[in-house]
């Protein structure tokens, strides 16, 4: 029995002592990736399926570019966030799938902007749909940012879709006499919306609307005039449940949120944009209303809550979608 014992436990050694000897040895430094995942988030409105888009992220001088405030006080702001300037922004877009139409609004800066954006066509492919599936886009406004992702090299980078946006926005940035009289340095931006708009226009794929209209079922448009002369937001609706993207309203989560009154050297007029910032954010959290903006952090969705003379930012809760 003795050696039984013996011989068993003596055999328990071994296997272990050869184990150990065919453990493998950890590999020396592995190499770092360096890379994000897909740049995209998916939720559920209602019936309709809500795809965020990153187009990328840009480091932007918010100390300086911020009006209503000094730089110091931006950079103490951002501190309490954990953050600095420049600040590292999201630039966003957002894929509307109701069941019957896939609407995009807004289309990233493509190759308007430098080499850290340009990655919204990417993030669409990762995400399961292509581009030439997209029924109609909607821009908020026609900033290089967001409407540079629609053509590239004077193709159509969509080319099925019918591309919308407010009259005042289009008359503005399409008008030749308005590049001519503009500043040397705001000449680029009428240049960029004219080569991106272009094409479509062409095509016989470009309209315009005037103020607030029902685009499509369950998405109309929000005149929200102050950031640029035709500044829209899309409120989006399904099954009791609203969703308001917002375009530019925003820029700075970690100041205007606690700062409101605080614009941006962007805002062509200033008292508007903050104006139509406060309403909308009013209205979102009264009514609950989730809200998407281009350049929040991404995902750029979540809701606002009042606080004090200001807003609380509370970003979506991560969700898998079954």
């Amino acid at each position: 029995m003795l050696s039984t014992c013996l011989r068993s436990v003596a055999l328990t050694v071994a296997v272990a002592a050869l184990g150990a000897t065919c453990v493998p040895r950890a590999q020396a430094s592995a190499p770092m990736v360096k890379t994000q995942a897909p740049g995209y988030y998916r939720f559920m409105l209602g019936d309709f399926e809500i795809t965020a888009l990153s187009d990328g992220t840009a480091e932007l001088p918010m100390d300086t570019l911020l009006k209503g405030t000094t730089p110091a006080a931006v950079k103490a702001t951002l501190a309490k966030s954990f953050l600095k300037a420049p600040l590292e922004s999201s630039f966003n877009a957002f894929l509307i799938n109701t069941g019957s139409k896939l609407v995009l609004i807004d289309t990233g800066a493509g190759k308007l902007f430098g080499p850290t954006l340009g990655n919204l066509l990417a993030n669409l492919k990762s995400s399961g749909y292509q581009p030439e599936q997209v029924d109609e886009i909607y821009i908020t406004h026609m900033h290089p940012d967001h409407v540079g992702g629609l053509s590239a090299g004077g193709e159509l980078a969509f080319p099925n879709a019918i591309v919308r946006a407010d009259k005042s926005e289009a008359d503005f940035w399409l008008s030749q006499a308005n590049l001519d009289k503009a500043p040397k340095d705001l000449k680029g931006m009428f240049q960029g919306a004219m080569a991106s708009i272009g094409p479509y226009e062409k095509a016989g794929h470009f309209k315009t609307f005037s103020g607030d209209e029902e685009l499509v079922p369950g998405i109309r448009s929000v005149a929200t005039h102050g950031h640029t002369p035709g500044h829209n937001s899309y409120v989006v609706e399904s099954k009791g449940q609203k969703l308001i993207v917002i375009g530019d309203l925003i820029h700075a989560a970690a100041v205007q949120f606690r700062h409101p009154d605080i614009t941006i050297e962007f805002d062509s007029n200033p008292k508007a944009a903050r104006a139509e910032r406060a309403l909308i954010f009013n209205e979102a959290a009264k009514d609950g209303s989730l809200i998407a903006g281009a350049h929040l952090p991404f995902p750029g969705v979540g809701h606002v809550v009042i606080e004090g003379k200001g807003y609380e930012w509370i970003p979506v809760n991560y969700t898998v979608i079954h």
